[in-house]
């Protein structure tokens, strides 16, 4: 088993995430504005349909872990497997993978291990998570600034939705991309049509995300109440 050195720590492989609660919401944005945001990884975004590309923003508490307690916000957009070239639309997204854009998270160990050992473009951020309610908020800021205030309305339970298949996590660092193979089992899932409420702040990454369309209404959100997440080992692709 594969192991590495973090801040005097020694992490197995693969890593394991014990418990968290995770919420999200998938947005259709501007293909082109989505190319533009991911061009320095050399992927393409993957169109759901012509001119519309896949968007998901999510935040998490991650509360038992073999990177410690922490909070995380991520931005990801889905996209074809690397030298996959052609037509695209929605059958292709069952062979799609998600690329992660940027993953701020507010604790240093696991923004150090996760640019280590994965390539994540983890950064320091504030995030507060309203968790409480049915109805939960991710408020971000980074270097003072607001980046966005995204508010995911109650869904519907999800009965008997317990082993999830997610499409392996693309990233890009120091001019590399790398696949990861992840697997999450989910109890207490919530899920419904739209239910995402956006505003957004005056940093450069809401610049971004208004570019791309934002603040609109969302295709899809839900609420994972408990996850348990296995990350395996980067592969440079």
């Amino acid at each position: 088993m594969a192991s590495h050195l973090i801040q005097g720590r020694t992490l197995g492989m693969p890593v394991r995430v014990r418990d968290a609660e995770v919420c999200s919401a998938t947005f259709l944005v501007r293909a082109d504005a989505a190319r533009a945001v991911i061009a320095y990884s050399g992927l393409d975004v993957t169109e759901a349909f012509p001119g519309k590309a896949v968007c998901v923003l999510v935040f998490a508490d991650y509360r038992d872990g073999d990177l410690d307690a922490y909070h995380e916000f991520g931005m990801a957009f889905l996209v074809r497997p690397p030298g996959v070239r052609g037509s695209t639309g929605p059958a292709d997204l069952r062979q799609a993978g998600m690329f992660v854009h940027w993953l701020p998270v507010d604790r240093p160990f696991t923004l150090e291990a996760g640019r280590a050992l994965w390539g994540f473009p983890k950064e320091l951020a504030d995030i507060e998570l309203r968790l409480a309610s049915p109805y939960k908020r991710c408020i971000l800021r980074k270097d003072g600034r607001l980046v966005l205030d995204l508010l995911i309305k109650p869904g519907a339970p999800v009965p008997g939705l317990t082993a999830l298949a997610p499409p392996p996590a693309y990233t890009h660092q120091d001019g590399v991309t790398r696949r990861i193979a992840w697997s999450a089992r989910a109890r207490k899932v919530r899920a419904r049509p739209s239910g995402a409420l956006i505003r957004l702040g005056n940093h450069p990454i809401a610049k971004e995300l208004s570019e791309l369309g934002l603040p609109r209404r969302a295709v899809f959100s839900s609420t994972i109440a408990h996850a348990a997440l296995t990350i395996g080992e980067a592969e440079p692709v």
